[in-house]
């Protein structure tokens, strides 16, 4: 996962960057609030960790104005010392996730993460399938169909698809799209490939109204796949 972190302590920040890293994840640290706030208007993340004690954007005021404000329900962590109950339900009742009481736990911080992000998916394991009709995509064969028509994508175009489909509704960057489906050590990659890529699967899949399915740049931010009414 990418996950964006609000933590203004550096040797703190520093170790759970490390212990998330080891754990898979792609990691984006920032010390204020101002800087994380800047950072997921310009890029899509998959989970938020947000210390509460931050000294200009507490972690609470971030969370609100992610909410409230830009209207961005990614999953959030909040991670403070702060550990009595009332604190607990008044950052549950913000809208977090989770709550970690500091001194955060490596096993338990890697455990949070990632039971968040299976229920992000609601649960389901990754080879289970998506419901993406009038598409039907077969994991095993590496394929999709059109009701009953094969259509002919490389294995980099499935993959676009399959993380396409699995985001439907959310604003994808590009920066996003290329560690997910280019693989995070892919520096040499453009993020125009991931335009031409994204040209080449709207015709082949024909992700128009017809079919129930719209594909939309976001300026100067990315793409995202929505279901429409039809």
């Amino acid at each position: 996962m990418r996950i964006a972190i609000l933590e203004d302590d550096v040797d703190q920040a520093e170790i759970i960057s490390l212990w998330l890293t080891h754990a898979g994840h792609t990691i984006d640290s920032h010390q204020s609030g101002a800087s994380f706030l800047r950072a997921v208007r310009r890029d899509s993340f998959d989970l938020y960790v947000l210390d509460w004690i931050v000294p200009d954007l507490s972690g609470i005021e971030v969370l609100g104005k992610l909410r409230r404000e830009i209207g961005d329900y990614t999953p959030v962590v909040i991670a403070t010392a702060k550990d009595e109950e009332r604190s607990v339900v008044r950052g549950l009742e913000a809208g977090a996730d989770d709550y970690l009481v500091k001194p955060i736990r490596r096993a338990e911080l890697v455990a949070r993460v990632n039971a968040i992000r299976r229920r992000a998916d609601g649960g389901k394991p990754e080879n289970e399938a998506i419901d993406a009709t009038p598409y039907s995509i077969d994991m095993a064969r590496t394929s999709v169909r059109l009701g009953e028509e094969d259509i002919s994508l490389t294995n980099r175009e499935f993959d676009l698809a399959l993380f396409f489909f699995r985001n439907a509704g959310k604003m994808i960057s590009r920066n996003h799209i290329l560690e997910a489906v280019w693989g995070i050590e892919n520096k040499s990659v453009s993020t125009r490939t991931v335009d031409t890529h994204v040209s080449r699967l709207r015709k082949k899949l024909s992700l128009n109204e017809e079919n129930g399915w719209k594909l939309s740049a976001i300026y100067q931010h990315g793409y995202r796949l929505e279901r429409i009414n039809t």
